[in-house]
């Protein structure tokens, strides 16, 4: 889960002429492209996940404050079940995965309506598209945010692309590092699994420790770390210079 900052912070490239719209509700503020103006849809689609969320925490306080899994229940909504999954997976607290929660949800409602879809919610993304992307990554003011760009192709979509920070925004981090970017099929895991690596990362000596960390949580399928002027990577990450 990321902090809200500028939007010059993540950019995404394609040779495609998307519709982009922004739905804010709260904390929530998405960023949105589609192949049309889709801006209703999307605010009663997230609208419907923060209610779900807030009614589940009226019910379960825990939700919203514990730093570690709590059990699952089979009786939540879908959303509120996919961060209590994507938590265990990680072994954060489900608030961990909200942002990346409801950009999926937000994302998969869309795709009635839309066949190419990305929704950002600080920093966190949930891409489903027909062509090749490129996603920028910022890592605060080290000498690496703007120089490269992660590398997705049309056939790894749908696909989460989450980034956490120690030094960017306002959430709860207790690492150091200015990014840590997960990719996964999940978005609420890969917004969970970026938390638990991020949290991590207390010095460069533990980056190595990281990589292993983020490969060891089932369902990631990469990692990248940047802490300063040092880049590491594991898994499949394709990345650009930009």
């Amino acid at each position: 889960m990321t902090g809200r900052i500028d939007r010059t912070y993540r950019r995404l490239t394609s040779q495609r002429n998307y519709s982009h719209f922004t739905v804010k509700i709260s904390e929530t503020d998405l960023y949105i492209l589609a192949d049309s103006d889709l801006s209703e849809p999307a605010f009663q689609s997230a609208l419907r996940c923060r209610v779900q969320i807030e009614e589940y925490i009226r019910i379960h306080p825990e939700f919203r404050t514990s730093l570690v899994p709590i059990a699952g229940d089979k009786l939540a909504p879908d959303i509120v079940r996919d961060m209590l999954e994507a938590s265990s997976r990680a072994f954060v607290g489900p608030m961990a995965s909200v942002a990346g929660a409801i950009a999926e949800h937000v994302g998969e409602d869309l795709l009635k309506s839309s066949a190419n879809v990305m929704v950002e919610n600080g920093g966190d993304i949930y891409l489903n598209v027909n062509d090749h992307v490129l996603i920028g990554i910022f890592a605060g003011d080290s000498p690496l945010t703007g120089r490269i760009a992660l590398s997705i192709e049309a056939k790894e979509t749908p696909v989460g692309i989450c980034t956490s920070s120690g030094t960017v925004g306002h959430s709860l981090s207790f690492g150091i590092a200015d990014a840590v970017c997960i990719k996964s099929k999940s978005t609420a895991l890969a917004d969970a699994a970026a938390t638990a690596v991020g949290n991590l990362i207390r010095k460069k000596s533990d980056i190595k420790k990281g990589l292993e960390r983020a490969m060891s949580i089932p369902g990631v399928l990469g990692v990248l770390i940047i802490t300063g002027d040092t880049l590491a990577v594991q898994g499949n990450m394709e990345l650009r210079r930009v």
